[in-house]
């Protein structure tokens, strides 16, 4: 039942946004080829759907590659830098430099070395994406309860034993809040990599359709952007609700349990 009143007031929201858009527009009546009507918008996204569709395909393909690199890769990397001293010093320092660097700035060189095809895009995906994973996957494992870790100790556990047991359950709602950010990066650096040499993808048609003052077209990429980015978001918050049902941030979800009498 939450879950459902949680999609209709989403659904309220851009419906409510999109009606408003119609309406300034008709109002105020700009240029077509400043802000078009949000009707407009929806006949180009009409008049072609499977070419958009396509499009669509090729971006998300791009996106959740990159991310889903990012996430097998981070953590791992994560794990790393929380056993060893040695790779917190390296590794991770290494991964803030390239996380100050903007990953546009890289995006010709993995065209260079990678080619024009969906292997540059990916790389640029997963360079985003990664930082994000690593920082939060390292506090969550870090923030693991002392006492259990000792606990654990005198009993003898072996690494992987606490890893698994103790570490990683702990830091799977870390891990999650990282993934939320990573997830919605890794569509930014798709874009990104499709706006600096491609010939498929979301970032294509935008700068294709710029360049001849389809606004039209600009305008509905950008929705279909911000619906994969918004549908990719839940997902991953839908992930957390299933593997982290006692976290604390899920607990006020459900019915209030009844106060206990005296």
């Amino acid at each position: 039942m939450m879950f459902n009143n949680r999609v209709a007031s989403i659904l309220l929201v851009v419906a409510g946004f999109f009606a408003a858009w119609e309406l300034l527009v008709l109002v105020f009546q700009p240029p077509a080829y400043f802000v078009p009507r949000f009707s407009v918008v929806l006949a180009e996204l009409a008049s072609n759907p499977l070419w958009y569709l396509n499009h669509s395909l090729q971006t998300l393909y791009t996106t959740m590659l990159g991310f889903g690199l990012a996430l097998l890769l981070g953590v791992l990397a994560a794990i790393g830098i929380v056993y060893s001293k040695f790779l917190e010093n390296t590794l991770y320092t290494l991964l803030v430099s390239l996380n100050s660097i903007p990953k546009i700035a890289l995006a010709p060189l993995f065209i260079i070395w990678m080619g024009t095809g969906t292997a540059s895009k990916v790389a640029v995906a997963f360079l985003i994406a990664l930082f994000a994973i690593v920082i939060d996957a390292v506090l969550g494992l870090k923030s693991a309860n002392p006492d259990a870790l000792d606990l654990f100790r005198t009993m003898k556990a072996r690494p992987l034993q606490i890893l698994f047991k103790i570490r990683f359950p702990n830091a799977l709602p870390h891990i999650f809040a990282g993934m939320k950010v990573a997830i919605s990066l890794a569509l930014v650096g798709a874009i990104a990599g499709e706006f600096v040499a491609s010939q498929q993808g979301l970032g294509y048609v935008i700068l294709s359709a710029q360049g001849m003052f389809q606004t039209d077209r600009v305008f509905a990429s950008i929705i279909l952007l911000g619906l994969m980015g918004t549908i990719l978001f839940y997902l991953v918050d839908l992930a957390e609700r299933l593997a982290c049902p006692w976290h604390v941030s899920h607990r006020g979800h459900g019915t209030p349990a009844k106060a206990a009498r005296p």
